[in-house]
This record gives C-alpha cells, sequence and structure tokens, in this order.
C-alpha cells in the first residue's frame, strides 16, 4: 500500500472527543451522525435487489476479508465494518497536521478515549483549509490529508465507506485488518506504536489472506509495491532526520529557513533518482506535487518508526498472530518513554527470543 494511502488512513475517534472550540465539538457530532444515520447492514444490502452488481461485488469481497480477520486472524468479532455508508463525497474526513516552522515534532491534539494524536479531523473540507490557515497564520507548518477510511475503536459500529470501495482488492482487505487491529491494542496517546502495530498485523494478514484465495501472483506484486514504499520512505526519514539536526543547531532563523528549503529540494532530486529504479512507477509523483513542509513528514514517523523491531517480535513468535498481540498488550502495560526506548528509536536494542527487548538501566 502506498505512503499516500496510509496518510490518509490515520484513525479519528472524532465523538469521542472534546474541544474548546464549540464549533468543532459540533462538527464531530454533526459527522458521526450522518455515519450512523446512513448505515445499512451489508447482508440487507446484498439481499436487495436494486444493489447495483459493481456494489455487490465490492461489498461480497469485503464481507468475506470480513469473516476471514475474525476467524483466521484472531481480531475482533463484532459489528464493526459489517454496515455501509454512502457518505456522497470523496473523503470521510479531512486531517490538519501541523509542526512549528523549526521543528519536526507534531502539534498533538489530545481527547479523552483517543488520547494525544498527532491530527485534528474534520468532516468538511473547508472547515479543514480554515484551521490550517489559521495556524499557518501563527507561522506553523501545516499539511491537510484527505481520510477514506474511518474507525472509532469499536466504540461505535464503523461501517464500510463508499470512499473506501474504489480502492484495489490488496488495499481494501489491508485497510479492514488495519483498522480492527486498532480494537485489540490501542494506547492513548501514543499514535507512533499504535500505528505501527496495527501496520504489522495488516501486513501479516494480508499475506496470508491472499494465500488462502489463492492469489499468490498478487503477493508478488503486493511485496514490490511494498519495496518501493519503504525506500520512499526511508528518504522522508532521512530528510527528518537532517531537518532535526538543522533545527536543533545554533545556526540563525534566516540561514535554517535557507537549508530547510534546499533539504526539501534535495527530497525531490533524490525521489526523482529513486524512480529511475522503478521502471517507470510514478505513484508518488502527487505526493511531490505540492510545496513540501514539516508537517507533510509527520505521518511516515507516526507508522514506520516503530515497524522494523515490531515485525521482529513477530517472527520471534513463529508468526503466532495471538502470541503477538499478547507481547503487544505487555508493552502498552510499559511507559511510552521505555516503549519507545524498546521498539521505536533507531537504537533500540536487539529484541530476545522472550519477544521483548533488553533495554539497558
Amino acid at each position: 500500500m502506498s505512503f499516500i494511502c496510509r496518510l490518509a488512513r490515520l484513525l479519528l475517534i472524532l465523538t469521542a472527543s472534546l474541544s474548546a472550540s464549540g464549533c468543532y465539538l459540533m462538527q464531530a457530532a454533526g459527522g458521526q451522525w450522518e455515519l450512523t444515520s446512513k448505515r445499512q447492514p451489508i447482508a440487507e444490502v446484498l439481499a436487495d435487489d436494486r444493489t447495483p452488481e459493481k456494489l455487490r461485488d465490492r461489498l461480497e469481497y469485503v464481507s468475506a476479508a470480513r469473516t476471514f480477520a475474525s476467524q483466521e486472524l484472531g481480531l475482533p468479532d463484532n459489528d464493526s465494518y459489517r454496515s455501509y455508508a454512502d457518505v456522497g463525497r470523496p473523503f470521510v474526513v479531512w486531517n490538519v497536521f501541523a509542526t512549528d516552522e523549526f521543528s519536526v515534532q507534531p502539534r498533538r491534539w489530545c481527547f479523552p478515549i483517543a488520547g494525544c494524536v498527532v491530527y485534528r479531523g474534520y468532516f468538511d473540507e473547508d472547515n479543514a483549509q480554515g484551521y490550517a490557515r489559521r495556524l499557518r497564520l501563527k507561522g506553523m507548518d501545516t499539511a491537510v490529508g484527505g481520510v477514506s477510511a474511518y474507525s472509532t475503536l469499536g466504540h461505535f459500529k464503523d461501517p464500510v465507506l463508499n470512499t473506501m470501495l474504489g480502492w484495489s482488492d490488496v488495499q481494501l482487505a489491508s485497510t479492514l485488518f488495519h483498522e480492527l487491529a486498532h480494537q485489540v491494542v490501542y494506547i492513548p496517546g501514543d499514535s507512533e506504536f499504535n500505528e505501527a502495530f496495527a501496520t504489522v498485523v495488516e501486513e501479516a494478514g494480508l499475506q496470508r489472506w491472499l494465500a488462502s484465495r489463492g492469489r499468490l501472483q498478487e503477493i508478488d506484486a503486493w511485496n514490490e509495491q511494498r519495496q518501493r514504499n519503504a525506500q520512499f520512505v526511508g528518504l522522508l526519514l532521512q530528510t527528518r532526520e537532517r531537518l532535526e539536526a538543522l533545527y536543533r543547531s545554533d545556526a540563525p532563523d534566516e540561514e535554517k529557513r535557507d537549508r530547510k528549503q534546499y533539504e526539501f529540494g534535495v527530497l525531490k532530486l533524490q525521489y526523482s533518482q529513486l524512480k529511475d529504479q522503478w521502471k517507470g512507477y510514478r505513484g508518488y509523483d502527487a505526493w511531490f506535487g505540492r510545496t513540501l513542509n514539516n508537517a507533510h513528514l509527520v505521518s511516515a514517523a507516526t507508522y514506520y518508526g516503530c515497524v522494523p523491531r515490531l515485525r521482529e517480535i513477530l517472527q520471534l513468535v513463529d508468526g503466532n498472530l495471538p502470541a503477538f498481540y499478547e507481547k503487544a498488550r505487555e508493552l502498552a502495560k510499559e511507559t511510552r518513554e521505555a516503549r519507545a526506548a524498546a521498539v521505536c528509536s533507531e537504537e533500540s536494542p536487539p529484541v530476545t527470543a522472550a519477544g521483548s527487548a533488553v533495554v539497558a538501566q
């Protein structure tokens, strides 16, 4: 799955959120009510003779993947993604990301259930863009991304949305696995761990799903895309590291601004060189079709920083997903600092055969 799609899939827990802004709370509650009012059980949609054949095919595929998730991956067997809603627009919500001008650390917004997350979401694009403009007037870097999938971590009966059904089979199944994984382990305030955990479950689940359906040729294509995605994200993380070093330096602000733009120019050049290895693949071109800033790097760190060590833990339990879930629950009991040191930092110590990282005392 592409980085862009991963960016779009950041979870939004709006209905449980409180805000100092009454307007923000009202639009969140209104958006959730819209989803609830438009929700229809997938079984009823499939039984309706008026359902278009294309929609029927997509929902049948979703239903099969949803059943597989519970029966074969140990993911929750509940009402999530067993209904369908057409919201009549290309995205269900739009997320706003922000950083300070000279920082790669994302601004966080804190809510009662979700904890502190690295985005603020709106059900109306104009509202999202307006909020981003207000942040820019305060000197912050911002980015706005459309979100096609939606989750309340099982607190509501989250539907499959029309915004998801235009995806490929691979992307659709992997999204279901990813979102359901958040219902297994979710740590309020630790987006980096939450997203990486769900990403590892998604990867393992998709591999097994494709194999179960005899679509092994798609596994090769999927692995090729994963490799491209890893290379692309690697460029973003390298840029983030260089910028972080720059911002920590004693250089004057004007010099930092100049070098900041230079680093984003280098990133674009590196991407053009990377494409030469991809035999004409241009799937990330749209991501570069804008003026880049710190906020555009937020998802790279959020989704991928903890992935390598968590993959190792899954391997050490021989790919047993329930055992992996238990290891993740054990990590969830640690402090955020201890958890990050164990599995999320570049200096994370090796993972032992017991499935936990050895942290120096």
